[in-house]
């Protein structure tokens, strides 16, 4: 009777088995796709255009599917309908379309965002052609092999910051740029931006536009890796524990109203809190730059060119407001003068010294103009490029492990290991080669730098008792953990 049961009771869970296998192998291997409902209220041509491209590009007509432009039956016709003398217009099943919606197009109904984004640092980052990061690309990485473009420039740089679209003799799009949906593209129409860089085709989803991964296509690696600083950070650590209390969803996503597990890279620097409306300039609640050498407040440049700018000030006080939706405002001040400590310390003992360096070695004709053609160079780049740049990155957004070890730590290491001994060989050769004022005024400088109390350590000039303090420290460290 025992054993009757129990093979019984095997059979019934071998079956149970059998019959939720079979179960997740159908609901995984066959996907239902979307039903649309009958498009009747579409405009003649987007029925044209969605009966052929229902059956050619079902991927695409899906995701339009799911979109709020179908639910307003705003078809294909309605975006890329183009003007016979527009630059990259061309004829199409009968229909004149362009291939690209740029800005321009998406302003007829999205007027309020893309006169915010026209306005942001995101709308220019297409103008990078005179940049040193786009003359590695072109010329120390590549070389003008693809039809007198650099394929790293092509593929890499141009594909976050965006190409100039051209149009060749023939109509069709300069496969060197395009395709392309490089936040600062520059289109044939003119007009700056690819809306399609956050708001992925054909669907445009929310979600996925409020979601930090949509981010990570440019703002990632080692000289702007906000997107691992993001992950690392708490408000990152919550948002991954906690995305299914986010709300996402929501129409107003209103940080505080509408959800409060954490916020994403949209809710700082884009969406609505209780005292602020959206907005699609990033750059609008940003009041230091940290992407140059040194860095400075954020409308720094434009009152030195004379040009109006909302004031850093307001530009803080607006992301503070963000802050206050979850901290107190006592806890939001202190955060703030951690950070302004840790750029402040950057800038001063690191970032003003090397430029002094760098520009005096220039001027006493000790280093070409030629960019990256010498050692120092290379790592004056390395210094501010990716260690400055990821210790104040890290600092703003409260990831400690990229303010030391990949920031901090990393950049005393280049000063003193690297650039301050090739500075020193740069003096020696000069006095060889007979340039001995320039040598004298580079050693001068060098020597003003590692005289300040911030070097004293390395010049071997330290107070006496601020040594023994921490030797003293040292030791007791020591005594806890070498036993």
């Amino acid at each position: 009777m025992n054993n009757m049961y129990r093979n019984s009771s095997r059979l019934f869970i071998l079956l149970a088995g059998l019959v939720l296998a079979a179960l997740s192998f159908t609901s995984h291997s066959e996907p239902k796709a979307h039903i649309l409902k009958p498009f009747a209220n579409l405009s003649a041509e987007s029925q044209d255009c969605a009966a052929c491209h229902k059956d050619k590009h079902t991927s695409l007509y899906q995701q339009w599917g799911r979109s709020k432009h179908y639910g307003a039956n705003v078809g294909c016709y309605e975006c890329h309908v183009a003007d016979e003398a527009d630059a990259d217009a061309i004829e199409h099943e009968g229909y004149t379309i362009a291939v690209i919606v740029s800005p321009k197009d998406c302003a007829q109904c999205h007027s309020k965002e893309v006169e915010e984004f026209s306005a942001s640092h995101h709308a220019k980052a297409g103008k990078i052609l005179g940049s040193l990061d786009n003359m590695l690309a072109e010329v120390v990485e590549g070389a003008l092999t693809f039809n007198g473009q650099s394929p790293a420039a092509v593929s890499g740089c141009w594909q976050c910051h965006g190409s100039v679209v051209k149009v060749m003799e023939n109509g069709d799009l300069d496969p060197t740029t395009w395709p392309n949906t490089g936040i600062g593209r520059i289109n044939p129409d003119g007009s700056v931006g690819a809306c399609t860089a956050c708001h992925q085709r054909h669907e445009f989803s929310m979600v996925q536009a409020r979601r930090p991964e949509a981010c990570g296509k440019c703002h990632l690696g080692p000289d702007h890796p906000q997107k691992e600083i993001y992950e690392e950070s708490k408000h990152g650590i919550n948002f991954y524990a906690n995305v299914d209390r986010m709300n996402m969803e929501s129409s107003k996503w209103v940080v505080g109203e509408d959800y409060d597990a954490a916020p994403t890279c949209a809710t700082c620097h884009m969406s609505a809190t209780k005292r602020l409306g959206i907005t699609h300039d990033v750059g609008d609640r940003i009041s230091w730059t940290l992407r140059p050498a040194i860095s400075e407040k954020i409308d720094a440049k434009d009152i030195a060119n004379g040009k109006e700018s909302k004031p850093w000030q307001e530009r803080r006080a607006d992301m503070e407001a963000v802050c206050e939706s979850c901290h107190s405002s006592g806890m939001v001040e202190s955060f703030y003068m951690q950070f302004d400590a840790l750029v402040e310390l950057y800038n001063e003992k690191f970032a003003r010294p090397g430029a002094g360096i760098m520009a005096e070695l220039k001027k006493h004709e000790m280093i070409t103009e030629q960019p990256f053609d010498e050692e120092i160079e290379w790592t004056w780049f390395y210094l501010w490029h990716h260690e400055g740049r990821r210790a104040r990155h890290g600092a703003a957004m409260m990831a400690p492990d990229y303010v030391q070890w990949h920031g901090m730590y990393e950049v005393a290491e280049r000063f003193y290991i690297e650039l301050v001994p090739q500075t020193i060989e740069l003096i020696e050769k000069a006095e060889h080669a007979g340039n001995t004022e320039g040598a004298e005024a580079v050693r001068k400088v060098l020597e003003e730098i590692l005289s300040r109390p911030e070097h004293a350590w390395f010049s071997g000039t330290e107070d006496p008792k601020v040594k023994a303090a921490r030797e003293k420290a040292q030791k007791e460290f020591k005594e806890r953990y070498v036993q």
